[in-house]
């Protein structure tokens, strides 16, 4: 299941040596002193490379990756023993993920949409570097569903062509293209997940964002079999066949507050445990033959990465790395190697290479720009206060060097995406950016964000624009608390899900926040829910039952959309926008601004041609952060503004 609102900006047998293969500028070995020696605009900040993905060449020399080294996301390619990656896109306008090389020629296959609008298609790079858009049409999205991995033959797409609403399975010959369609989708289901013998498809069914159930399809029988029935409210997602077919491994969290690890027997329908922690596990799957299993374990915000040595039993120890957190671990087809990235709050993720024969991790790239020295960057805490009703909320903080009770700081609730996302420790440039230039960050994770079980999670359903945002408002309290922040003198921002929340804090609680800052967030519910993308049909019952019903719930929708209150709303509000953004559409910025000038309040927007619902381009992300320094200096800091070019 896809999130319905994108977030902004947005793991005892080896000893390894770490050699590092690009200038280590980002892994400094002492904390950041007291103070900062300098503080950096904007353009500095997103200076930074932003990197995604990683496949192996077919003979394991270089990693194909994605990087918006060149101001937009292309595909690139690097020598695993170090190197300067070399791009094999060069697009200009519209964002190119990379997908993977095919696994027995340098070909490669990768993504793109036009100008945000959600609308990938899935193309191939030819070995002379020409292109071919494998799933054309004005309105189609496609997705990447994985090789035919016992002899690279074949490659599976999703596809929504046929019915905008749902997406079918395709199966695409690697030489050819020519395709073959393995499940027509009519029963508004996500296909998740299919066996490598091609003789079963795990499909999910979502009643709501904290049920759901797993059902199976056999392909020769063409027939569908329920495989998780239960009594209350439980999710069941779909992880990945074993490499033998012989097993369905899924998360759960039927019976417990946390998802689990659990598998299917599909010779007998048994149910088996395999694996808990005490946080929520992410996702959990194979290498390709199977020797090596990886499970993400969220863990108070933080990714940790398991790896599992199958045959032996046991855990894997993973190389030695400063401070932060290894993901988004790939195996070499071999199982000799595997890519993975590190990242930690001031470092960006760079992409390794790990030699399991030698114990050897490789970095390969240097994401943070040399002119921007990590010591002047913040190390984000864990804290929790306790809300209104004594709910604890956990939040991630951001303290800035010169902040102290003698010179108390502005402040800035930050509200992350969702319904149902999560702050996390990590690096983010945007937030870095705020608390380098003197405003403390609180990330809050309010009632209804994921990874701190379900009870939690599930705190928020139909309450929404009340005690979620009720949540915000004593995280303002929590600030105002703390000695070094001044209290007359906080707001409140957010992304997506999270510009709905400032939004509403400013319309329903007009006098607590100085500032809001929405950046594409919902102002009107009842239109949102209406007009929900096609391709969300098989989470649209799930959405109405967290949110409401536009329907039969017409009302409650409108008591919560602070379109309908904008008059209440009277301190200066930034709206930022993308024109292309088919989540959250211009028209709910344009009205909420429209409505907002009327109280003669100051307003300012920004709306960008050519975004979606997020940044893509970083000149984008540098205008964007650059008008919300200076509103936030203008309307906050009541200072003079500080540089933001």
């Amino acid at each position: 299941m896809q999130p319905l609102f994108s977030r902004l900006f947005a793991a005892v047998v080896l000893v390894p040596v770490v050699a590092l293969a690009a200038p280590p500028s980002q892994a400094p070995a002492k904390k950041p002193s007291a103070r900062p020696s300098k503080q950096y605009t904007i353009s500095q900040f997103m200076e930074t490379t932003d990197l995604e993905g990683a496949s192996f060449s077919p003979d394991e020399k270089k990693l194909l990756f994605s990087s918006n080294e060149s101001g937009i996301f292309n595909a690139y390619s690097v020598p695993v023993k170090g190197g300067k990656p070399s791009p094999l896109t060069r697009s200009k306008t519209d964002t190119t993920y990379a997908v993977s090389y095919f696994p027995h020629d340098e070909r490669i296959l990768y993504t793109r949409d036009q100008g945000g609008n959600e609308n990938s298609h899935l193309y191939v790079r030819g070995l002379d570097g020409q292109e071919k858009d494998l799933t054309p049409g004005a309105n189609v999205k496609a997705l990447f569903f994985g090789w035919k991995e016992d002899d690279g033959s074949a490659f599976y797409v999703l596809s929504n062509e046929r019915d905008a609403r749902f997406f079918d399975l395709y199966k695409y010959g690697a030489k050819t293209y020519e395709r073959a369609l393995l499940y027509q989708n009519d029963g508004n289901y996500r296909v998740a997940g299919l066996s490598r013998d091609e003789k079963w498809i795990a499909l999910g069914k979502d009643r709501t964002t904290s049920d759901s159930d797993i059902h199976l399809y056999d392909v020769v029988k063409k027939e569908h079999k329920h495989i998780t029935p239960h009594q209350g409210t439980a999710t069941h997602s779909v992880a990945e066949f074993d490499p033998g077919s012989t097993a369905l491994y899924f998360l759960t969290d039927a019976g417990s507050e946390f998802s689990r690890v659990k598998r299917y027997v599909l010779a007998t329908g048994q149910h088996e445990e395999v694996e808990r922690a005490n946080w929520d596990i992410m996702y959990t799957y194979f290498s390709r033959n199977g020797t090596y299993r990886v499970t993400a374990i969220n863990e108070d915000g933080r990714t940790a990465i398991h790896l599992h040595d199958v045959k032996a039993g046991k855990q894997v120890a993973l190389p030695r790395m400063p401070e932060g957190g290894i993901s988004s671990v790939t195996f070499a087809r071999s199982e000799k190697r595997m890519a993975f990235y590190h990242e930690g709050d001031r470092s960006p993720g760079n992409l390794y290479v790990y030699e399991f024969a030698t114990g050897k991790a490789t970095r390969l790239t240097d994401a943070l720009t040399r002119q921007i020295d990590p010591m002047d960057l913040v190390d984000t805490q864990v804290v929790r206060f306790k809300s209104f009703d004594g709910l604890e909320i956990p939040n991630i903080l951001y303290k800035p060097h010169q902040a102290t009770p003698e010179n108390k700081a502005p402040a800035i609730v930050w509200v992350h995406g969702g319904p149902g996302g999560q702050t996390r420790r990590r690096y983010a440039a945007m937030l870095q950016y705020l608390a380098n230039h003197g405003y403390v960050v609180l990330g809050i994770n309010n009632r209804g964000s994921s990874g701190y079980g379900k009870t939690f999670f599930t705190a928020d359903d139909q309450k929404h624009g009340r005690e979620p945002l009720r949540d915000c408002v004593e995280a303002k309290k929590y600030l105002a608390s703390l000695p070094y922040v001044d209290g007359s003198r906080i707001g409140i921002a957010g992304g997506s899900y999270g510009g709905y929340m400032a939004l509403a804090a400013l319309a329903f609680h007009p006098d607590t926040f100085n500032v809001g800052v929405d950046i594409f967030g919902v102002s009107n519910w009842l239109r949102t829910l209406q007009g929900m993308p096609a391709d969300w049909e098989a989470f649209r019952e799930a959405l109405y039952q967290e949110m409401g019903d536009p329907v039969k719930q017409e009302q409650m929708l409108k008591d919560i959309s602070p379109l309908f209150h904008a008059d209440k709303i009277q301190k200066p509000l930034l709206v930022i926008q993308g024109a292309n953004d088919p989540r959250v559409i211009q028209a709910e910025s344009d009205d909420i601004v429209a409505a907002v000038k009327k109280n003669n309040v100051p307003v300012e927007y920004v709306v960008f041609p050519d975004e979606g619902h997020g940044f893509t381009k970083k000149k984008n992300e540098v205008e964007a952060g650059s008008r919300m320094l200076h509103f936030l200096d203008q309307y906050l800091k009541k200072s003079s503004p500080s540089p933001v070019n």
